[in-house]
């Protein structure tokens, strides 16, 4: 089968949602990768999808794929990816697809494959486009079943039950980018109990008012201003499936990646002296040197989510991040890069404390640096 091999990324798959990811590629792409799975004892599996107006149509082809090859699937609806990543752990399946373009322009969509609970990235991922070039598909004699479920209730209450804020209310702003963090935004400040100023938290695809990356500071403008309009201690910005994470300062200053990551490593580090601690190779020497005056050691690694999520489970690691936002605290979490429970770590440790953010961020030493 003739399929375009440069979609076959690093660490998913992903391309033009109607030029390249049509519904033939798509269900040769799940049929691939269920028979991968039905090679490894999987049975059932879950599938989930942004709110790009393409998702719909390629979360029915993937699952008409992994059915074909014998899987039953249980459809997730739209959810955050983090939401899709707690499936693999709540659900007692054996991996599955998130059907997401993340922060790409809207005419890209994506899957991220999931065996087991890992995400499938480098050769693991060309193996899927060697079955397809090969033709080497499992049909089973009965195709697979199609459920439903409804994660939202299930996650909102798992990160309600592991995020409990200290005495000092909070005042937040958040952008969810008309991204699917808009669906979930509400109900889980409301639940931590803070105060709210939401931004673009209507669910579009389209994203009209600004792209959902919330690594470059032009689409963190509107952010910025309302923080500093409405006087909030913080605010957030989260991309489009809800896996990387955006702060600004009560100044309305952007903190990035690396420095956000030596704040949380001042909290988990005293509890636990000496531990690794995983540096992206993109992070400044302030993260480096914080690591070290806190007594961690200091382990760089390559980029990228599944890359890193592979190191942490080789090492056994407590938390790693990267600069364009996505977090994983495997301390008190599961190891997967979750926006909204990387927010409330981070009002955790400020609601314990009476220093502003700024304050907080000032004894980090900042070093110059180029953008991510």
């Amino acid at each position: 089968m003739d399929i375009p091999a440069h979609i076959f990324r690093e660490y998913d798959i992903r391309g033009l949602a109607e030029e390249e990811l049509t519904t033939k590629n798509v269900r040769a792409i799940g049929h691939a990768f269920g028979t991968i799975l039905k090679e490894n004892g999987v049975k059932l599996t879950t599938v989930g999808g942004d709110v790009r107006a393409s998702s719909p149509r390629i979360m029915a082809d993937i699952a008409w794929g992994l059915n074909a090859a014998g899987l039953d699937v249980i459809d997730l609806g739209t959810v955050m990816t983090p939401t899709f990543y707690f499936s693999l752990y709540s659900e007692g399946v054996g991996g599955g697809v998130m059907v997401t373009g993340s922060h790409n322009p809207k005419e890209f969509n994506g899957l991220k494959l999931a065996l087991g609970k890992a995400t499938l990235y480098g050769e693991e991922i060309q193996a899927v486009l060697s079955l397809i070039r090969k033709n080497a598909f499992h049909t089973a004699e009965r195709p697979g079943g199609l459920g439903h479920r409804d994660m939202k209730p299930a996650y909102l209450d798992m990160l309600g039950e592991r995020l409990a804020l200290g005495p000092r209310r909070l005042k937040v702003v958040a952008d969810a980018g008309n991204g699917t963090a808009s669906l979930f935004i509400e109900p889980f400040l409301r639940r931590l109990g803070v105060d709210y100023t939401l931004l673009f938290a209507t669910p579009d695809g389209r994203f009209p008012n600004h792209h959902p990356d919330p690594v470059k500071r032009e689409n963190l403008v509107d952010l910025i201003r309302t923080v500093r309009e409405t006087g909030a201690d913080l605010g957030f910005g989260f991309d489009g499936d809800a896996d990387r994470l955006g702060v600004v300062d009560e100044k309305g200053e952007v903190i990035w990646g690396d420095i956000l990551m030596a704040l949380y490593w001042q909290e988990i580090l005293p509890k636990h002296p000496g531990a690794e601690a995983i540096v992206e190779v993109k992070s400044s020497q302030a993260l480096v040197d914080e690591i070290k005056r806190l007594g961690g050691k200091p382990v760089f690694w390559k980029a990228g989510h599944s890359l890193i999520k592979a190191k942490m489970r080789e090492l056994n690691a407590l938390f790693a991040g990267e600069v364009s936002g996505h977090m994983f605290f495997a301390d008190e979490f599961y190891g997967f890069d979750d926006a909204f429970y990387a927010a409330g770590r981070l009002l955790r440790i400020l609601s314990h404390t009476d220093k502003k953010l700024s304050e907080l961020m000032a004894d980090i030493p900042l070093y110059p640096s180029t953008a991510e």
